[in-house]
């Protein structure tokens, strides 16, 4: 009866310290990513359209072409204005997402307030890219 109280307690110890080092892991990608969506970010905000296609993940480039992301972001990002500030709202890390193929993603929501829109929250999605950098594949403003 010992030894499988000992056992049982080991096996907890185990499955705590495996899920600590996951927890770990999953938090460094969370960080890793939240620091290159904010370094994207700052390219849409000083209308560096281009050079955020640029630096984009593949997956990205592959879904629209550089003349097309100017565009869109030319009809929705400006008229928003000036960036007034960006709070983190949550980030969440996942191997799967909907219309996506299956990966490392870090889906990351952030409080937003424009010159001309008070209250928005973005999405920016990084992935990690083929060649292990984290970049943004997805951006989404509500």
């Amino acid at each position: 009866m010992k030894h499988t109280k000992i056992l049982a307690l080991g096996g907890i110890f185990i499955l705590t310290f495996c899920f600590a080092n996951s927890a770990n892991a999953d938090a460094a990608k969370e960080a890793a990513a939240v620091a290159a969506a904010k370094t994207w970010l700052a390219l849409i905000d000083n209308a560096e359209y281009s050079e955020s296609w640029e630096t984009a993940a593949s997956y990205f480039k592959g879904a629209i072409t550089k003349e097309r992301w100017q565009q869109s972001l030319t009809a929705v990002r400006k008229p928003l204005g000036a960036l007034v500030s960006r709070d983190l709202k949550s980030k969440t890390y996942a191997q799967s997402l909907p219309g996506a193929p299956d990966g490392e993603y870090v889906v990351i929501q952030f409080n937003t307030s424009f010159e001309n829109k008070k209250s928005a929250i973005e999405t920016v999605t990084p992935m990690l890219d083929t060649d292990g950098i984290w970049r943004v594949s997805g951006y989404y403003i509500k």
